[in-house]
């Protein structure tokens, strides 16, 4: 029972990622934009005809071939602004700005200088990306019309990074137009980073990316227990790693705090080692070590449940895919029944008719059980067997048996 209700639970949450794709049918359509009644009725007007397939085109690439074609190109434009961005801060890719100074001769008087000491990144990156987001603006402002519900739509994490996305790309274009001026204006460029978060809009292009997103949310709490016994071990091994190499006497000493020493456990626990503090005290080495062994096996163990969690949502999907879609629906848990009372009418299936206690299937197959079990040669016990017969409760019994035997004919 407990494993039938864990696969119901995975069933259910996979319907919830929205991995299929096959087309749905005319009246599921209808039922997820929320005009069913016309569409029984006829009624469907232009719009209402127009909607579900330009959101299906933008928003369903398996759908259709033209859904297809415009996730590739979807996908085609946030890989091109990503290399983009990314490359523009390559030195090569950059170009000298060049600027005009009014400068001081010998003989007193002025003249003008050229400085190319500033170098920007080259113009063809800023029309790439003027091309890219005019490509994400027209895509959200189409599957936000198009959407079946709104507020869905706004409150989804892929979306409000997209638009976030979008928005600091105009944000950076006012700043360049009317505040370059400023001398802490190119610290906005700093927020232009979330561009890069666009690459969580391919979930919408592979399931496979969707599977391990919800494997980190079923996996939260085991991650929040390894977080938790990672802060534990980074403060303990800091504090001990500070105290050691005091000890003894150490002109090198790298460890000049604790706060120094949290960034040496962090890198030590998590296998990286850098190399930039070392312990050089004999104690040190032996917590070194203690503190290398404690974090191999703290981020060991959360590991196989979080890839146990992966192979479950995996092959759920797997085995999912490869049913008709009719038999996907998941179906509720039964609830547990309890002992039956005596007297009491053992009750059906949920949608089952309830019979009375004189009528009905239910009754009569008792009755029936009734005559087989209470039949005169099942009272008179096997060959050779001596018991002991109360004629007074057999002869009812077989006055009641024979009753039931001439109704039946």
């Amino acid at each position: 029972m407990s494993a039938h209700r864990d696969t119901q639970e995975t069933l259910a949450v996979l319907d919830r990622l929205d991995l299929d794709t096959e087309k749905p049918s005319d009246e599921e359509v209808a039922r997820k934009f929320g005009f069913e009644e016309d569409y029984y009725k006829g009624t469907l007007s232009w719009w209402q005809t127009m909607k579900p397939k330009i959101w299906s085109l933008f928003d369903e690439p398996y759908s259709s071939t033209a859904a297809k074609v415009i996730g590739v190109i979807s996908v085609f434009f946030i890989c091109v602004s990503i290399l983009s961005f990314c490359l523009k801060t390559h030195p090569d890719m950059k170009v000298p700005v060049i600027k005009k100074l009014l400068v001081r001769t010998a003989a007193n008087g002025t003249d003008f200088t050229i400085d190319k000491t500033e170098t920007d990144a080259h113009v063809a990156f800023f029309y790439i990306e003027c091309i890219c987001n005019a490509w994400f603006t027209f895509e959200i402002l189409v599957r936000f019309v198009a959407s079946p519900n709104k507020c869905e739509f706004i409150n989804s994490s892929v979306n409000i990074i997209d638009y976030i996305a979008t928005a600091s790309f105009y944000i950076d274009l006012v700043l360049r137009k009317f505040a370059s001026h400023l001398e802490n204006a190119d610290i906005m460029e700093f927020f232009s980073i979330i561009r890069i978060m666009r690459l969580f809009k391919l979930t919408r292009h592979s399931s496979g990316l969707k599977i391990l997103i919800q494997t980190f949310r079923a996996s939260a709490k085991e991650l929040t227990l390894l977080v938790f016994f990672l802060v534990l071990g980074i403060v303990i091994f800091a504090s001990l790693v500070y105290y050691a190499e005091r000890i003894q006497i150490n002109p090198h000493n790298d460890f000049k705090s604790i706060p120094l020493g949290l960034w040496w456990a962090l890198v030590t626990m998590t296998t990286v080692g850098y190399g930039d503090m070392v312990p050089k005290t004999y104690i040190g080495m032996f917590v070194g070590a203690l503190c290398a062994l404690a974090g191999v096996l703290t981020i060991a163990l959360p590991v196989p449940v979080i890839v146990s969690n992966f192979a479950m949502y995996y092959s759920h999907t797997q085995a999912r895919a490869k049913l008709p879609k009719k038999r996907r629906r998941v179906l509720p848990v039964e609830p547990t029944r309890g002992p039956r009372l005596p007297g009491q009418t053992p009750a059906g299936p949920p949608g089952a008719p309830q019979c009375g206690p004189m009528g009905g299937p239910n009754a009569q197959n008792r009755r029936m059980n009734a005559i087989k079990s209470n039949h005169p040669k099942d009272l008179m016990g096997a060959p050779g067997q001596k018991i002991g017969i109360n004629h007074d409760e057999i002869a009812p019994m077989l006055d009641r048996n024979h009753r039931n035997k001439m109704q039946m004919f």
